[in-house]
């Protein structure tokens, strides 16, 4: 028994020392290889990219906080930005809004209750412009004028179809039923004027006047001066000459007055005469001149009286 347990004990070490040997056997036979580095980043290179994701984490948060911020003062929405709302229809701005650059828009509507107002400090422009991008009109709101320029300017009715006032390079139609000058100095025309009616106020006076030059009025069928509760008068510095070329000159009153004529009696002071005579009859000289004569039982219109003799 004790020799076969001497051998167990034996072969146990026998085939211990032999597979010793043949693990050394297998690691001898590897090829060599060289010698292993560590793999990763140490000392100041791992400092160096700590630091730059420190400064990114930074940077990131810096443009967070800033773009909350941005958000929150401009007001920044789903429909817009702060007064600025944006529609299918368009903008719209509420309260005031500056531009510093020309604005390009199709229309400009203020809301139903308030009204719509430009400023500048300068002047107000609006142009307009064709497909080849030429000016066709241009309305300047300035400090000293308000200036139009377009091929034709209309003012129409408060709905739009009726044309209350017209403008061209050839004329200007005015087509209201009624002008009105409110001036103290009333109205001036440099040229002529064609209309039906000239009439004043119910209380003010009708004034026609050429202060240095002729006042022609002229009509093909007929001129109509007239006042109905007043008196007319028409008055010169010079002749007044009434003319009718084909007509009659017709003086239809209840009285007819013809103040300051010239006395055709050869009397040494007309004055005398005149306090001395009470009635007298009217003459006329060839030349059309009228003058008063003392009135007796016969004429005494003497056609070669003094009053003749100077016309």
């Amino acid at each position: 028994m004790e020799q076969s347990a001497t051998l167990d004990i034996e072969t146990l070490k026998i085939t211990q020392e032999q597979f010793i040997l043949a693990s050394q056997s297998l690691h001898l036979q590897r090829p060599g290889c060289d010698a292993v580095y560590p793999v990763g980043l140490y000392g100041w290179r791992k400092r160096c990219l700590y630091f730059f994701l420190l400064l990114l984490l930074v940077t990131m948060i810096v443009n967070l906080a800033l773009t909350v911020w941005i958000i929150k003062v401009m007001n920044f929405s789903v429909d817009g930005m702060g007064n600025l709302h944006l529609n299918q229809d368009g903008i719209r701005l509420e309260g005031i809004s500056e531009f510093l650059r020309p604005l390009y828009v199709t229309e400009i509507q203020s809301r139903r209750d308030s009204l719509l107002v430009l400023r500048s400090e300068k002047n107000v422009t609006l142009n307009v412009r064709n497909d080849q991008g030429q000016l066709t009109g241009q309305l300047t709101v300035g400090p000293e004028a308000v200036e139009a320029q377009c091929q034709r300017l209309e003012v129409r009715s408060k709905d739009g179809g009726r044309l209350l006032f017209t403008a061209n390079e050839e004329e200007v139609v005015m087509t209201t039923e009624k002008f009105t000058v409110t001036g103290s100095e009333g109205a001036v025309f440099g040229h002529s004027v064609e209309t039906p009616l000239i009439q004043a106020r119910a209380s003010e006076d009708l004034k026609l006047e050429s202060p240095t030059r002729a006042l022609t009025m002229e009509a093909p069928r007929g001129v109509e001066v007239s006042a109905a509760k007043g008196p007319l008068k028409v008055s010169g510095r010079k002749d007044l000459q009434l003319e009718s070329t084909e007509g009659e000159i017709l003086l239809d009153a209840n009285t007819i007055q013809l103040g300051s004529l010239p006395l055709g009696v050869y009397t040494v002071s007309p004055t005398q005469a005149s306090q001395e005579q009470a009635v007298y009859e009217v003459c006329v000289c060839p030349s059309g001149k009228i003058y008063l004569s003392p009135a007796e039982s016969s004429s005494t219109c003497q056609a070669m009286s003094n009053i003749c003799l100077w016309s």
